[in-house]
């Protein structure tokens, strides 16, 4: 990583003047203004030029300066920054709601706001009604201000390769939010996609560190099995890569896990396959079991005495009865078996 990448701008936090007081002093210079240049005139047209031409002078610049007062009127919503520049210098960040006056010449910076012509507005605004719009049909209206509000990233499912190259289709939701507007408007070109970029980049990672299924043995993680840990590690590489932004990672999810399209047959008959076996292992060892403690009751009760042939003949009927698929077929020996 460069080291204008490894650099993090300082935020400068501002307490700016109350916008009430600022916005009296506004109205009145309008006041002012106006009733100098009434009694200017009036004088003016009684010939009397004494302090007209002042009086007029006055209200002309109250009249001047009255917009640019204006101009320093700053609103910020709850759960909202603003970042200001000056003649091209970061000037400072408002964090905290409110009603404020700031310098004038100050310019509110987000480049995550992009203005719109009015033709990309109104297609933007029939895809959000039509629920066709991209990130969930939501519609950038070119505010300056950035949010700072939790915000859902629905990372659409790609197709990528766990640790045993097995295609699998991974879709991930991730909860996030700015911490530090400064770092957001001026550490990267656009964060908002800087944190879907990243979040393709952190999947790919963590998914290829796990395999699909665990082993029978279940010694190690899986993508399936573990999906608490998987998030986990998720959310921490993932927070590793977007602290340059200044966002916070609150949650990081998986919504979608399969095998891929083309593997997806072979991999469910080899689970039934292997489902398969566990049960008739279940099957064989409770039957063995079965025959056995029928041979220790036979024996203990004395109820008869059977030889290692015909315990043997007891023994495969038994394991044909209990192991089998279908109901056992019974046969009536009427003589010796010998």
């Amino acid at each position: 990583m460069s080291n204008r990448m490894t650099d993090t701008r300082e935020e400068r936090l501002l307490s700016p003047a109350s916008g009430y007081v600022f916005l009296a002093a506004t109205i009145a210079l309008f006041a002012v203004g106006i009733a100098a240049i009434v009694l200017s005139s009036i004088k003016l047209s009684e010939d009397s030029t004494g302090w007209a031409f002042t009086a007029l002078f006055v209200g002309i610049a109250f009249w001047v300066v009255a917009p640019f007062m204006i101009c320093g009127l700053k609103v910020v919503n709850p759960n909202e920054a603003a970042v200001y520049v000056l003649f091209g210098s970061y000037y400072g960040t408002i964090a905290k709601p409110g009603f404020y006056f700031i310098n004038p010449f100050c310019a509110m910076v987000n480049p995550t706001a992009q203005p719109q012509s009015l033709t990309s507005l109104a297609a933007a605004s029939k895809q959000a009604l039509e629920g066709t719009g991209g990130a969930a049909g939501q519609i950038d209206t070119g505010r300056k201000k950035v949010s700072l509000k939790a915000t859902t990233l629905n990372n659409e499912k790609q197709k990528i390769n766990d640790r045993d190259g097995n295609p699998i289709d991974i879709g991930v939701v991730v909860i996030w939010r700015v911490v530090n507007a400064t770092k957001a408007v001026f550490e990267v070109d656009n964060y908002k996609e800087y944190v879907s970029t990243q979040c393709d980049a952190a999947i790919r990672h963590v998914a290829r560190q796990s395999p699909y299924d665990a082993p029978e043995d279940g010694s190690e993680e899986s993508l399936r099995a573990s999906s608490a840990e998987v998030a986990g590690e998720l959310t921490k590489d993932l927070q590793g890569r977007v602290d340059i932004a200044g966002i916070e990672v609150i949650e990081a999810r998986i919504t979608h896990l399969a095998y891929a399209q083309e593997i997806a047959a072979a991999m469910l008959q080899r689970q039934q396959a292997n489902a398969v076996i566990a049960a008739r292992q279940k099957i064989v060892e409770g039957a063995v079991g079965m025959v056995e403690m029928a041979l220790n009751k036979l024996a203990v009760n004395g109820i008869v005495e059977l030889d290692d042939e015909r315990k043997a003949t007891m023994v495969s009927n038994l394991l044909v009865v209990l192991c089998g698929n279908k109901d056992a077929q019974p046969v009536v020996n009427s003589g010796s078996i010998y």
